[in-house]
C-alpha cells in the first residue's frame, strides 16, 4: 500500500507533538523528484543507524534533543537548531530525549 503524501499547496503541521510523541511514528511527509522531507520520530536511546544518501540533507529538531555523528564529529541539536550535511557524508543519529525532528533530502543530486 502507498503511503499517503502532502499534495503541491497542502500545509503539513509541523509543530512539535508533545503528549504525542511516544505514541507517533517517523513518516515522510512528502516526496517529489527532487525532494523529500520526513518527520524523523526518536525515543530516548533509540537510534538510526549510520548510512548516508547523494544529495544534500538537513536535520531540524523541533523538539527533544538528539545527537547527530557525522563525519566523525558529534552534533547535539534542540529544539529549534538545524545541521546541514553535504551529499555523500556518512550520519547517524541517537535520541539523546525523546525526539522529533524535520529531515530534507535533496533527491535530485547532480554533482558538479
Amino acid at each position: 500500500m502507498a503511503i499517503p503524501h502532502a499534495s503541491s499547496g497542502q500545509l503539513i503541521n509541523v509543530q512539535p507533538l508533545g503528549p504525542r510523541l511516544l505514541s507517533e511514528k517517523t513518516t515522510a511527509l512528502f516526496k517529489s523528484e527532487q525532494l523529500e522531507v520526513i518527520r524523523l520520530v526518536l525515543q530516548a536511546g533509540r537510534s538510526f543507524p549510520p548510512h548516508s544518501v547523494p544529495g544534500e540533507i538537513t536535520v531540524q529538531c523541533i523538539e527533544g534533543e538528539m545527537d547527530v555523528t557525522a563525519e566523525g564529529r558529534s552534533h547535539l541539536l534542540r529544539a529549534g537548531e538545524m545541521l546541514f550535511l553535504s551529499g555523500g557524508v556518512v550520519h547517524g543519529v541517537v535520541a539523546v530525549q525523546d525526539s522529533s525532528a524535520l529531515v530534507t533530502i535533496v533527491l535530485a543530486y547532480q554533482p558538479r
